[in-house]
């Protein structure tokens, strides 16, 4: 619920957040050293060679789809390259000669490839791979360490393996670590995953989505048993095993934070108290805060490593705190007079604890599940998920038993819809009340709603809903396939166009920054009914600019014309303002449309991933008469929430 303050109040705190000094941006990956000429000029065409020699190759195996699938595997040694060139991101003369194995190495796999050869799908031991990413279309490398005597046709184990921070550890660098460094942990028989995590962001956004699109793409060569998933890392990595273990719990059978932000309050204190969070914001902290989901660790075997010496040991005891709080005890192991890293004699122990847990694997339908969310974006894994809640950003819970005689009961509170996916379920009983099940329901599963009073069998009659996958807020967009759609008309005025065309520069330079590919940018009259079925819009300009918000805008919450914009009973005049909003598509209400914004964090959270947060809620006013800075758009006069209904 929105705090009880008067509304001029907030809008005085918004205003300074406007205005406030931040602290210096900082440039990341950062920059590079200069390549002498002859160096640059021989990397600069081997790797159009390289590129050259792809494009034939993809051209040649057009009808053999097969063999065209592994193409990834190829560009990643071109990309690794380029982008080293294009944006000066060579730290140490050293990397000339790993940029010359790269390419060479890329040149061997196309001379393989066009003879029907791919030889690293068999190789054990270390193995680089790429995949093309469903978000933007840009490759992206994960690292494999393939145990001998592996068989990719017979369940394996799977642990996804979570890097530090590391802010020059372009695909450069990262590539090269993949072909020799194991990581801190390496239980036994166990295929390792080392996602790349779209480089420095501690699995957020973009960084989250890699995690399971790498996971997806080592299923599709390997059989990996779904009870013997586990998740680790160490210090960013860390703090990433915190958010995948705590978000999406039911998926693992083990988690091993190491080190690791947990909670944002917390860990930027001093930060926080020089730049106090708008009260949207801190309802935000509830999409990635581990402490918020510590229940959902009910669900997760979880052994927490800290150095007896070690800083971010306080995230750990926070998490234990939480878990208290929860009725779970939090397992711990910590490193005797040990700083920022494994003490050799803990690690060894906790390695083991780690495969006696794998040993038993995952009760793919446990008898109880607890979950806890705050957004729809983390409905759970289990045989149960939040399907609906009534009041997005507040705590919802979900308590369920399954008995052997087939009947679940289900306790909810803040939840207006579940989804139920336990097979030969034969009664159901939801916060005390019977509802029917539906015969010969799929895999899919079947929902069950609250309206008036009462649970009911089936979809919630409203068509337009928060619901997963749809819940909101602006950041969300880009957790799917999105396209920048650039205005090529005139603007209503000169300032919302120079704004418009500063905001949509700098989004796509985060978008490459932090997340490690090109934003899809079309001009509105190039879009597609592919476009539209297929990905978020996120529209740039005003109706006068861009032919495809013009044509939506009778569609969406919000009246605007040259003279002014009118929202949620206000007036704004059009020549100084501008809306940020993200609305389910009114020409595809399964996906998005977003007006003016990217990824909302921006410059001041290049130094931090535990400040990459969003920053925006579902909509915002922005006053263009203050200039864009490095932590807003300018001036918000107003920025809030839309409700379940989307009103």
């Amino acid at each position: 619920m929105r705090p009880l303050a008067p509304l001029l109040a907030l809008l005085a705190v918004a205003a300074a957040f406007a205005q406030t000094p931040p602290p210096p941006a900082k440039r990341l990956p950062p920059a590079g050293l200069a390549l002498p000429a002859k160096d640059r000029a021989d990397l600069t065409a081997a790797a159009a060679k390289l590129r050259a020699e792809i494009d034939t190759l993809a051209r040649e195996l057009a009808s053999t789809p097969t063999l065209a699938a592994l193409l990834p595997d190829l560009e990643i040694y071109h990309k690794a390259v380029d982008w080293a060139l294009r944006y000066d991101e060579f730290f140490s003369l050293k990397e000339i000669s790993t940029a010359q194995h790269l390419l060479a190495v890329g040149q061997e796999r196309v001379a393989r490839l066009r003879k029907g050869r791919a030889p690293w799908l068999e190789a054990t031991g270390f193995v680089v791979r790429g995949y093309r990413s469903k978000l933007d279309g840009s490759v992206q490398p994960y690292g494999l360490f393939i145990p001998p005597h592996w068989k990719r046709e017979e369940p394996g184990r799977l642990q996804v393996w979570l890097l530090g921070r590391g802010e020059k550890r372009t695909e450069l660098a990262f590539m090269s670590e993949r072909e020799s460094r194991m990581p801190e942990l390496a239980p036994a028989n166990t295929l390792l995953l080392i996602p790349y995590g779209r480089f420095c962001n501690a699995t957020k956004f973009a960084g989250e989505v890699d995690v399971f699109e790498a996971m997806d793409a080592v299923r599709r060569e390997n059989v990996i048993d779904p009870a013997r998933l586990s998740v680790a890392g160490f210090s960013m990595g860390g703090a990433s095993t915190w958010h995948l273990a705590t978000h999406h719990p039911g998926l693992w059978c083990s988690a091993s934070p190491g080190a690791g932000f947990a909670e944002v309050a917390s860990y930027q204190r001093a930060y926080l108290a020089k730049e106090p969070p708008t009260w949207w914001e801190q309802k935000l902290w509830g999409w990635y805060n581990a402490t918020s989901y510590a229940g959902n660790l009910f669900n997760v075997p979880t052994i927490a490593y800290s150095g007896e010496l070690d800083p971010q040991k306080a995230s750990a005891d926070l998490m234990e705190a939480a878990c208290a709080a929860e009725g779970l005890k939090l397992e711990r192991l910590i490193g005797p007079k040990t700083e920022h890293k494994y003490e050799p004699a803990t690690k060894k122990e906790l390695v083991s604890r780690l495969e006696k847990i794998a040993d038993a694997g995952r009760d793919p339908v446990p008898r109880e599940v607890r979950l806890s969310t705050y957004s729809l974006r983390y409905p759970g894994r289990t045989w149960v998920q939040f399907a609906g809640l009534a009041r997005h950003w507040d705590r919802a819970d979900l308590t369920a038993r399954y008995t052997d005689d087939g009947t679940a009961t289900i306790t909810t509170k803040n939840v207006t819809a579940v989804t139920v996916t336990l097979p030969r379920l034969r009664a159901l009983i939801v916060d005390g009340q019977p509802v029917s099940v539906p015969t010969n329901y799929g895999a899919a599963g079947f929902t069950v709603h609250h309206q008036s009073g009462r649970w009911w069998s089936g979809e919630p009659s409203a068509t337009l809903r928060k619901r997963p996958g749809l819940t909101g807020p602006i950041d969300d967009a880009f957790m799917e396939p999105f396209v920048f759609v650039r205005p090529t008309g005139q603007p209503l005025s000169e300032k919302l166009g120079t704004w418009t065309t500063g905001e949509l520069a700098r989004a796509t330079k985060m978008w490459r920054d932090i997340f490690r590919g090109d934003a899809p940018v079309k001009d509105d009259s190039a879009l597609t009914d592919t476009d539209i079925a297929n990905q978020n819009l996120v529209l740039w300009g005003d109706p006068a600019s861009n032919r495809v918000l013009a044509k939506l805008l009778p569609q969406l919450p919000l009246k605007w014309t040259a003279k002014e914009i009118e929202f949620r009973g206000q007036t704004y005049d059009a020549a100084h303002h501008a809306p940020i909003l993200i609305f389910p598509n009114p020409l595809n209400p399964a996906r998005y449309v977003v007006l003016n914004s990217g990824i909302d964090f921006r410059d001041h959270a290049y130094g931090s991933n535990s400040l990459q947060l969003p920053k925006l809620p579902d909509y915002a006013i922005i006053d263009l008469r203050t200039p864009p800075g490095p932590r807003w758009p300018g001036k918000i006069v107003d920025a809030g929430f839309f409700d379940e209904a989307w009103k």
